[in-house]
Formats: C-alpha cells, structure tokens, sequence
C-alpha cells in the first residue's frame, strides 16, 4: 500500500516537474523573439539608414531640392535678410524637362563666369571634417561657401529687349513696361531703379532680376551689364515651387508673368511644364519620407 502511494507520488512530481519545464522553456523562447527582433532591428537600421541617404541623394540630383536663401536680394518673395529665419525652397527639376523657364519664374541658376558677385560670402575651410559637413549640409539645402548658385525672377527671354525704364519708372520687354506686383522696396534705397539698356537678351540666354530691386546684383549689373549679364538657359537648375521652411512660412511661391498680366494675355500656356514637374517631384519626396516612417514604425514595434 505505501509502495503504491509512493509511486503515485513519484509521478505526480515528474510531471509537475515536466509542465515546469515546458513554462521555463515558452518564457525562454518569448524572451529570445524579443531579443532576436531587437537584434534584427539594431543589424537592419543601417541599413535602413544607407537606403533612406541615398534615396535623398538621388531624389535632389534628379527630382527636386531644397536650397536656403543666404540673402535678401529676393525679399519679400523670399525670406533671407540677416537675423531672420531664412527660407528653404523646394526647387523642382523635372518641370524644365517639358518646357523653358517663362518671364515671371523664380529660377535657382549656377552664376555664369561673366557673374563674379556673389551676394553670400563666407570664409572656405580646408579642414576635411568640416568639408565633408559642409558636404553633407549641401544636400539638405545649406550652401557651402564655394556654391555659386543664385535665386532670381525672369524678367525676359531669348530675342526680348529689355530696358528701364519708362517716365513711371517701370522696366519695359519689346518697347511694353511691365506690371510687377512682386517689386519690393528695401527702406532707405529709394523707389528710383537703376537704368539700364536696352539690351536684347541673346539666344538661349534669361534676364533675371531681384524682387528687392534696390538691393540685387543681377543682370543688370554682373559681368558689368549688358549681353554679359544674361544667363544661359543650360545654367539653370530648377524652378523654385515652394517655400517648406519655417513651417510659417508654407506656401508656393508666387509667379506671375510681368508681361502678360501687362498686356492683358492668358497665362494659361505656363502651367502645364508646372504641373507635370510637380506630379513627379512631389511624389518622390512623399515616397521617400514614406520609407523613414515605416523604417521608424517597424523599429518602433520591434523594440517594444
């Protein structure tokens, strides 16, 4: 009889002992998946990483970038004055593809030889650290003080004659002045502008001129004025499309054409180039801003 029970006992503790086993064994194995998908997010996430650079990489060589304004000769279309935060601009590359830049666009252009003012200098460093940053800022739309990239509004285009300005001080295209609610004028400069031509802008070649009409080095000064300070269409970057910093300062960014509001003509023959640049330009920012999320989602999930 007690040998009986002895042995029951004896099997009633082996199989406690079994279930204790298989619990300790299920915790164990929870613990490694969390591990395991820890472990897996840390080895993906530079990859993840590489993939979203080069990504941004390719998307501002080809699609669009994003370029600080450094100064004021575009105010107040576009925020760059010292000790205010200066306005980046979303340039989309794709819409020049279908078309030519148009009087009115606010263009980004690499200054020509003739072009030696630039109205952002800074000191250049030999420092390899601090060039690989500033490379590095270049793409997310910082300039690097050897940059000679320039932002400024069309005025007129190739076999156009340019002049200023008429007895109300208005610059003229072909003979008509132009109407130009987008002039501003910086206090203390005056509201008188600078004479200049006529100038019949050569083939190929833009005259382009600041907002801050007192206040830019343009066409009409650069290369010392005249056919010189025309730029070539083959220099152009990008159109300027929107402002997306400060978040105060969202929106597009205004572009009538001086010589039609003038002369009364349509403007719709302009926006189709516009249209088809921003449907491929703004979905590649979307896509790639797309991938950040679901990267930081799945990390997100993985961790916890």
């Amino acid at each position: 009889m007690a040998e009986s029970q002895e042995g029951e006992g004896a099997e009633y503790d082996s199989g406690a002992q079994d279930a204790s086993e298989g619990s300790s064994a299920r915790s164990g194995s929870r613990r490694g998946g969390r591990k395991s998908k820890k472990g897996s997010f840390w080895r993906e996430l530079p990859i993840l990483i590489v993939t979203a650079l080069v990504l941004t990489v390719l998307l501002q060589a080809f699609v669009a970038r994003v370029y600080v304004i450094p100064s004021q000769s575009m105010e107040q279309t576009l925020h760059g004055c010292p000790g205010c935060s200066n306005d980046r601009i979303l340039v989309d590359k794709i819409s020049y593809l279908f078309g030519e830049p148009q009087p009115g666009d606010v263009v980004v252009f690499r200054g020509p030889d003739t072009w030696m003012q630039n109205e952002f200098d800074a000191p250049e460093t030999t420092n390899p650290v601090a060039q690989f940053f500033q490379g590095v800022g270049s793409l997310l739309g910082f300039p690097t003080p050897n940059e000679k990239d320039f932002v400024k509004r069309v005025i007129a285009t190739e076999g156009q004659t340019v002049a200023c300005c008429d007895p109300q001080n208005r610059v003229t295209v072909n003979g008509q002045p132009l109407h130009e609610p987008y002039v501003y004028w910086e206090p203390g400069r005056g509201k008188t502008q600078q004479e200049f031509g006529p100038v019949t802008v050569p083939r190929n070649h833009l005259w382009v001129m600041g907002d801050n009409r007192n206040d830019s080095a343009d066409s009409r000064v650069q290369g010392g004025g005249g056919v010189r300070g025309a730029v070539p269409v083959d220099n152009v970057i990008g159109k300027a499309q929107f402002i997306v910093l400060p978040p105060t300062r969202w929106q597009a960014i205004p572009e009538p054409d001086p010589q039609t509001i003038a002369l009364g003509a349509p403007t719709w023959r302009t926006e189709l180039p516009d249209g088809v640049g921003l449907a491929i330009a703004l979905p590649g920012f979307w896509v790639g801003r797309q991938r950040l999320t679901v990267a930081s989602h799945r990390g997100a999930q993985e961790y916890h």
